[in-house]
């Protein structure tokens, strides 16, 4: 099994709005890309913090992970995240 983990650091006008937007597309992914086994994410309520948003996935293996990365529906909803982010942190272990 592979653990997949985004951390997001939002740029200074990013709008809640948009953060619940994206939320919103993240968690829509699980019922469009098979690959998903979990995915759970959501804001760092924390008043002083490094990253703004986390994102921890679970996926077979690596060959999951990279047909989920390709993908349409993650492409779109990657777009997003890049387009919000002024820092991407990317972590994965196998367990």
């Amino acid at each position: 099994m592979l653990k997949h983990i985004v951390l997001l650091k939002f740029k200074e006008s990013v709008t809640a709005p948009q953060i619940a937007d994206l939320k919103s597309s993240l968690l829509a992914l699980p019922k469009k890309i098979k690959e998903i086994i979990s995915y759970e994410c959501g804001i760092d309520p924390r008043p002083i913090k490094t990253f703004d948003f986390a994102l921890v996935s679970t996926f077979a293996d690596f060959d999951a992970l990279k047909s989920y990365q390709v993908q349409p529906d993650h492409v779109e909803v990657l777009t997003k995240v890049r387009n919000l982010s002024a820092k991407i942190e990317v972590a994965d272990f196998e367990y």
